[in-house]
């Protein structure tokens, strides 16, 4: 079997190595949330909260030796995408990841930062709907961001003069040669319902179709702008990550699926999924000019689970930055990473899980990989 699997990624090596980037971008532009904030929440005058996790060590210490307002180890798939990173090496999914050439994304909401290049406006804990639809729902109280879609988008345009100018025409043109990121969204759209009391699964499924209804406007509004060139990501498995692992357990083992995870949840995440892979089908319909790519978060981190080792990984969902806790999953919702009592590994480039809920510096680069290949990205961004 193990002969079998290296045959086929010798195979998949050989047929991407010899592939030439055609893609060439004025700037690359990021909406979304914890997955890939480069540090929203941490400008301006106070900083950091220094309640957040995230503020303190070893967050950031793999790649920039401090924490930075990511949560992770290092850096996100963004920073991969963009950044020359030189990554020519035998895993399938780094082969092209310095071909974008782009400076790291500054966090939109920095002062004193030219944006021509590229902002990012993701900011953890953003959800697709606004505050209002949550508090109709009697789930208000799940969500904290002040950086949902439609908010992030006006972010967006608020910097758009500094971007491209004032001259319509030219900010259009400016724009279309541009990429944009636009998610993933959707998880913590759910966890408003999943960690309520009294709500759960059957809740958060009931408003999947409004959660990709409003990103797929979001899509179209980006268009309008100018974007013709679109990535947009599904949600990931979220039955595979330690946190609902740990907080949600079952005594019933037709609950889990082979690799372990939870299948309501990863059931949730599916859906979710399938109703945006037609949402941009539909919109690749009405927009012929606009290449729209699906970028498949789900997949990729489900074989990542199932099979680290091809990734150059090797524990699935045991966390690097834990504090044992319950089960093998080294998670501990009451000693969270960067908290007293948690601590971080001393390899974490093994690892796929770093916190609990988010990964490591290593997925994300094996993530970022894909995208740009095609392995998990319809068409790859490279194509």
């Amino acid at each position: 079997m193990a002969r079998v699997s290296v045959l086929i990624v010798f195979l998949l090596l050989l047929s991407v190595a010899g592939h030439v980037c055609s893609q060439s971008y004025n700037a690359m532009f990021s909406f979304g949330d914890s997955i890939s904030d480069t540090g929203n929440l941490c400008t301006g005058p106070a900083g950091c909260p220094s309640t957040l996790d995230i503020v303190h060590s070893p967050y950031g210490n793999t790649h920039f030796g401090h924490p930075t307002g990511r949560c992770t180890d290092g850096r996100v798939v963004v920073d991969f995408l963009g950044a020359c990173v030189s990554c020519v090496t035998t895993n399938l999914f780094l082969i092209h990841a310095e071909r974008l050439g782009l400076p790291l994304l500054p966090p939109s909401k920095a002062s004193g930062v030219d944006f021509k290049k590229g902002a990012n406006m993701a900011i953890i804990g953003a959800t697709a709907m606004d505050l209002e639809f949550f508090n109709s729902r009697g789930l208000g109280r799940g969500v904290w961001s002040g950086g949902s879609l439609g908010i992030q988008i006006q972010w967006f345009r608020q910097l758009m003069p500094s971007i491209c100018g004032t001259d319509a025409a030219g900010c259009k043109s400016y724009l279309s040669k541009s990429l944009f990121i636009v998610g993933e969204f959707g998880g913590n759209d759910y966890n408003a319902a999943l960690f309520h009391p009294g709500s759960g699964i059957a809740e958060a499924r009931s408003y999947v179709p409004q959660v990709v209804d409003r990103i797929a406007s979001a899509v179209e509004t980006l268009m309008g702008l100018g974007a013709t060139e679109v990535v947009v990501p599904g949600v990931l498995p979220i039955g595979c990550f330690p946190v609902y692992l740990t907080l949600s357990p079952s005594s019933n083992k037709g609950d889990y699926d082979e690799a372990g995870c939870l299948r309501g949840l990863n059931d949730l995440s599916s859906y979710h999924n399938e109703l945006l892979k037609r949402a941009v089908s539909s919109l690749r319909s009405k927009h012929a000019g606009v290449r729209l790519m699906y970028a498949d978060f789900y997949a990729q981190v489900v074989d990542m689970v199932r099979s680290p080792e091809t990734f150059g990984l090797r524990y699935g969902l045991r966390v690097c930055c834990g504090a044992g806790g319950q089960g093998s999953y080294n998670y501990n919702n009451d000693a969270r990473c960067g908290m007293a009592g948690a601590s971080g590994c001393g390899d974490p480039e093994n690892y796929l899980v770093w916190d609990g809920i988010h990964l490591t510096d290593a997925a994300y680069r094996s993530i970022a990989g894909g995208w740009l290949s095609g392995a998990y990205c319809s068409p790859g961004i490279l194509h």
